[in-house]
This record gives structure tokens, sequence and C-alpha cells, in this order.
């Protein structure tokens, strides 16, 4: 028989939970999926614009109002005045920026979780599903609103969603295949390349095991016919 262990390699998903919970596993070398590690590489550069969108321009409002506001008041030199501009604009900065770069940080991160889990679950990659999940993400957005915020939300997050996968599917096809594709493609010859290893193991086993039984049963035949 074969050693403890020495199993079949598990089958592939064949259900959309199935990929669904793969994105948030491992893999034998300790990696998450690849659309996993975008959703996050997404979420940072999001936080990233968001901040920039919303800092910069309160940055130099702030620095004007400051300006405009403290021409009565005394310095004691130009250096002094300067900082204490760049100062008032540095507090709108952080305090803007932050409030824009979290916004868009759940927007981007929500969106992307649910079109990359449609994709998985329903095993190919559309723009319906990028529509889905801007009208989702816009409805979470808006709904504390009530109806009128929440259909607004729909109409903002679809009107958003559709464009971004039309780009997305775009730079897919420049690619020639999407990332699901991809990953059901090495998916598939990886578990063709660990199907064959195995098939080949357990014909060496096979193997060993017939020469060891007809070593035994050699001595066998031997003493009988001494006997």
């Amino acid at each position: 028989g074969a050693p403890a262990g020495f199993t079949r390699p598990a089958p592939l998903p064949q259900t959309g939970w199935e990929r669904l919970s793969e994105l948030w596993r491992r893999d034998e070398k300790q990696q998450y999926p690849e659309e996993t590690v975008n959703i996050v590489k997404s979420a940072f550069t999001a936080g990233l614009v968001g901040w920039l969108y919303g800092g910069l321009p309160a940055f130099v409002s702030a620095r004007k109002a400051f300006i405009e506001s403290s021409h009565g008041e005394i310095f004691q030199n130009r250096a002094e005045a300067v900082h204490s501009a760049h100062r008032a604009g540095l507090r709108s900065f952080i305090r803007y920026g932050w409030r824009w770069s979290w916004r868009v940080t759940a927007f981007a991160t929500i969106f992307n979780v649910v079109s990359t889990g449609l994709s998985a679950y329903r095993d190919k990659t559309t723009i319906s599903n990028f529509a889905a999940a801007g009208a989702f993400t816009g409805a979470l957005f808006r709904m504390h609103l009530g109806l009128q915020g929440l259909v607004g939300g729909i109409v903002f997050g679809t009107a958003f969603g559709v464009p971004a996968g039309g780009l997305l599917m775009a730079m897919y096809g420049l690619a020639g295949e999407t990332l699901q594709e991809k990953r059901s493609r090495e998916r598939r010859e990886l578990y063709e390349q660990k199907l064959a290893e195995w098939q080949s193991k357990l014909n060496m086993i096979e193997i060993l095991g017939q020469t060891e039984n007809n070593t035994q049963g050699r001595p066998e035949m031997e003493t009988a016919k001494e006997m």
C-alpha cells in the first residue's frame, strides 16, 4: 500500500463558495492570491490619492486665509510669518486630507472586494460585476440619508462602476486574459502537475511493491523445490 499521507491532490474548486474562500487563503508558498494583494495595493493608493485630493486644496486655502487675516499681526521677521502660514496650511492639510483619505480608501476597498468576490464566485469577469459592486458601495455610503440618498448612492455607484469596469476590461484585453482567467489557468496547470507527480509516485510504489513480492516469493519457491 501507499505510505501514510500519500493522497491524491485536492481537486479544483467547483463551487462559487469554494473559489471565494480561496481568495483569503495562502498558497503553499504562504502567499495570498494576486487579486487579494491588488485589493490591498489599491486601498493604499486610494488613501494616498484621497489625502492629496482633500489636503492640498485645504493647505492652499488655509495658508491664503492666514495671510489675509494676519495683516495686523506683528511678527519678529519674515521667516516667522512664513512658518506660521505653513503651520496653518499643514493643520488643514492633515485635517481635511484625513477626511477624504479614509472615505476614498473605504469606498475603493469595498468596491474591489465586492467586484473581486463576484468575479471569483461567478468564475468570470464582466462589466456587470463592477456595476453591481459600484451600486452596492454607493448605496452603503448613502443609506444613512434615507431612501433618496440610497437611490442616489446606487446611481452614483453604478455610474462609477461601469466606466471603471470598462477601463479594467480594456486593460485585461490588452493583457490577453483577466485576473480570474489567469488564476484559473495557473490553478489548473498546478493541479495537473501535482496529479502527474502523484500518479508517477503511485506507479513507482506499485512497481516497488511488485518487486518486493517477487523477491519474497523466490525463497519460498526454492524451499518447495528442495523438499
